[in-house]
């Protein structure tokens, strides 16, 4: 065993997680903690690990932004023919995950999976910066290629195409929206003593709170 590696060891003491301080709705507790992290000026606040499997059962796992979210669920976009794209069309089920060190705290999230609708797709595509947009289109996300001059070269093509012209969206482009079943609020504790809160959706919609043993 690595000494080194084993004897990494940290002490979470900035704060407690109890039932009285979290919100009944997970959504507007989420929310919570997230514009803390925003005013914590953590780097890439909205990065989340997406994991997800094949109908088979082989998982991978991801980093990916968040782009929005509701209290319908947490939103994300990609290439639909990317590897992450497929495996959620042949399984729609994902978890993502929020790690914000700096506050000792993690979020964990498992739903269903569903495509946003095409106006939401189209309203995100074109706020995005103009190179962004049309790496949309450059990159067949997922497949080899033979170099990084593949890539810039097709860039170098696009950017004259499109130079003055409004740049469509493509058509395997656009949202994922994970729809939760279960949200775990994780706050880091001295001892490995976490407090962990868990949120289950109900069949009538309303929300079942229970603390996880750490």
């Amino acid at each position: 065993m690595d000494k080194t590696v084993a004897d990494l060891r940290k002490d979470y003491t900035l704060q407690g997680l109890s039932e009285t301080d979290v919100d009944p709705n997970p959504f507007i507790q989420f929310q919570k903690w997230f514009d803390q992290a925003l005013a914590s000026q953590l780097l890439e606040p909205n990065a989340m690990t997406l994991a997800t499997t094949t109908p088979d059962g082989k998982p991978s796992a991801r980093m990916v932004l968040l782009k929005d979210f509701d209290d319908r669920g947490f939103v994300f976009f990609t290439n639909y023919n990317s590897q992450k794209g497929q495996e959620l069309a042949e399984n729609p089920q994902a978890a993502l995950v929020f790690w914000w060190a700096e506050l000792e705290r993690q979020v964990r999230i498992c739903g269903h999976v569903e495509k946003t609708s095409q106006n939401e797709s189209d309203e995100y595509f074109r706020s995005r910066p103009f190179n962004s947009r049309l790496g949309a289109w450059v990159s067949n996300q997922s497949e080899a290629i033979a170099s990084r001059e593949v890539l810039e070269q097709r860039l170098q093509e696009l950017q004259a195409k499109y130079a003055n012209q409004d740049i469509p969206r493509p058509p395997y482009w656009g949202g994922l929206r994970v729809i939760p079943t279960q949200i775990e609020f994780w706050q880091g504790r001295s001892s490995r003593l976490h407090d962990r809160l868990l949120y289950t959706r109900l069949e009538d919609g309303t929300w079942k709170i229970e603390r996880l043993s750490p």
